[in-house]
C-alpha cells in the first residue's frame, strides 16, 4: 500500500487521530489517539501507545483494546479543519489492529496499574517481535515530546496494518 508524499507528511505532522473500534456485536467506540506512522516502500503501519496518561482502568482492559481483541477491524481518521475551507483535508485508514505487549507483561500483585485477573485473554507471543514494539515506542517518542518524559517502555502498543487508505482535500471547482 502506498501513500502519497503529501499524505505521509500530513500523517507525520498531525498531532491527533481518531481511532474507531467495534465490539464483536458491532457496538462502535471512537477515541482520540496519539499515533506514529511507519512507511517503508509498500509496508505501512500505524502505532498507538497505551500510555501512562490517567485512565479509568488498566491498559488491556480499555474498551478500545477489548474491541480489538473481539474484532480487529478498525478505522483511523486524521484530519485538519480551519475556518478557511480551502485548507481542509482528511486521511481515512481502515485495516486490522493487534496488540503488541511489553517485554515483561504485568503480573497480578506486581504493583502495576493493571487489576488482578485482567490479563490478556489470549497469548500474543509470536505475533510480533520485541524489536517491532521497541521501534514503535521510538517512533512515538520522536513525534511526541511528552513520551520522551513518560515511562512507556513496557506499555502495550496498538499496531494497525492498513488495508485501505482514502484521502480527501479541498479542490476548488473548475468552471466549465
Amino acid at each position: 500500500m502506498q501513500l502519497s508524499n503529501e499524505q505521509v507528511q500530513r500523517l507525520a505532522s498531525a498531532p491527533v487521530g481518531h481511532l474507531s473500534t467495534a465490539s464483536k456485536s458491532g457496538g462502535p467506540h471512537v477515541i482520540p489517539v496519539c499515533f506514529a506512522l511507519e512507511s517503508c516502500e509498500d509496508d505501512l503501519a500505524i502505532y498507538i501507545s497505551l500510555d501512562r496518561k490517567p485512565k479509568q482502568t488498566g491498559p488491556t482492559r480499555l474498551r478500545r483494546v477489548r474491541n480489538i481483541l473481539e474484532n480487529p477491524q478498525v478505522a483511523l481518521v486524521v484530519d485538519h479543519y480551519e475556518a478557511d475551507w480551502t485548507k481542509l483535508w482528511y486521511v481515512l485508514i481502515t485495516g486490522a489492529a493487534e496488540l503488541l505487549e511489553g517485554d515483561h507483561p504485568a503480573q497480578p500483585g506486581d504493583g502495576s496499574s493493571e487489576p488482578a485477573g485482567s490479563a490478556h485473554p489470549e497469548p500474543l507471543e509470536g505475533r510480533h517481535t520485541i524489536a517491532e514494539r521497541r521501534r514503535a515506542i521510538d517512533l512515538l517518542r520522536r513525534k511526541y515530546p511528552q513520551y520522551r518524559e513518560m515511562d512507556i517502555d513496557e506499555s502495550p502498543v496498538i499496531k494497525i496494518t492498513p488495508g485501505r487508505v482514502v484521502g480527501w482535500d479541498y479542490t476548488p471547482e473548475t468552471p466549465c
